[in-house]
């Protein structure tokens, strides 16, 4: 894997240690040369589904980056939102946005550091190949009430191959209102060999 910040590089992730070392270098430069250059939208779409399917706080956003899904939530009126991520640099990016309650480093394949529980928890680019795999779900469930939403995307060509649809399956009765929603994770005027990739919106609820 690169150590450049690009998008093939976050394409190429294999380990928690690659994402702590990709993101210190990406911080202050992702909302322009990645978001903004590759017309990101999956934040949105994150937020969009969630307000529709009447999530609301208090809110988690998992993998929570520079804050582009807690941004697109405030401007729904949907808060508090608090955020976890493994790399403290991007948070430091996050928190400078003023959208989020709390803030805090975590390895979400690991038991979330948190006193909190939450009504609500979403996640935008983080469950997908080289990042968080699928048994980072149970961190997240173990901090939800009973009945709160969960939204999380997956990228649709990795859903299946690396075992996010056989995770779901084996949750079973723990959640209800299990929905796939495909979308689109750049917008149309997007380029380049990922500009068509799309995304599965994974809802569901705490049992």
């Amino acid at each position: 894997m690169s150590d450049d910040p690009d998008l093939d590089s976050a394409y190429a992730l294999k380990t928690p240690a690659d994402s702590v070392r990709l993101y210190r270098a990406w911080a202050d430069s992702y909302d322009r040369d990645f978001a903004s250059a590759n017309h990101y939208v999956l934040p949105a779409e994150v937020a969009r589904h969630f307000a529709l399917i009447g999530g609301h706080g208090p809110v988690l956003d998992v993998g929570a980056g520079t804050g582009l899904c807690a941004e697109a939530l405030s401007r729904r009126g949907i808060g508090p939102v608090d955020g976890v991520d493994i790399s403290p640099q991007m948070l430091d990016t996050a928190r400078t946005k003023g959208v989020y309650r709390d803030l805090f480093v975590g390895n979400i394949l690991e038991p979330l550091q948190t006193s909190q529980v939450y009504q609500g928890a979403v996640s935008s680019g983080t469950f997908t190949n080289g990042h968080v795999g699928p048994d980072g779900l149970d961190p997240v469930l173990a901090v939800m009430r009973q009945g709160g939403w969960i939204v999380v995307s997956v990228n649709a060509l990795h859903y299946a191959a690396t075992g996010f649809e056989a995770k779901i399956k084996a949750l079973g009765d723990t959640i209800t209102d299990l929905s796939h929603t495909e979308v689109s994770i750049y917008g149309p005027d997007a380029t380049g060999p990922h500009a068509k990739d799309t995304a599965f919106l994974v809802a569901f609820r705490k049992a």
